[in-house]
């Protein structure tokens, strides 16, 4: 009893955690939805960006500039969450809805693609302040 106890309080700890950064997650995927425009076709893309968040298994933001950013809605994609980095499909220097793709990176995850089903563009100055807020109101 003495192992299994010690044990099943690591699981419980474990799953503890996962609950807590899927609730953290979908507050952020709302936060970013609270402040995302009208759905577009496409953004430019000139094979970089300054940062990218995964937001759970269904978005993800990508920031091409610092001050441009885009909330991207994608189909299922379990490794988002856990990718230490992406990369974008595009052509022509345009990233598509329905046409290209996000593919998840890092150790242990086989590359494969996640379908952008919609893009919107972001308020980032409104992101900022409202991520801002967040942290100040979870300090104690």
């Amino acid at each position: 009893m003495r192992i299994a106890f010690p044990a099943l309080l690591a699981v419980a700890a474990l799953a503890g955690c996962a609950t807590h950064s899927a609730e953290r997650a979908a507050d952020q995927l709302a936060l970013y939805r609270a402040h995302a425009g009208e759905p577009v076709s496409s953004f430019p893309y000139m094979r970089s960006f300054t940062q990218w968040t995964p937001l759970g298994e269904q978005a993800l933001a990508v920031w091409i500039s610092p001050t441009r950013a885009y909330l991207l809605d994608v189909a299922n994609c379990p490794d988002l969450e856990w990718a230490q980095g992406i990369q974008l499909t595009e052509n022509t220097g345009q990233v598509s809805a329905r046409f290209d793709r996000v593919y998840p990176l890092g150790p242990g995850i086989r590359p494969v693609p996640c379908r952008i089903e919609q893009i919107r563009p972001l308020d980032v100055r409104a992101v900022r302040e409202a991520e801002r807020l967040a942290r100040s109101e979870r300090r104690p």
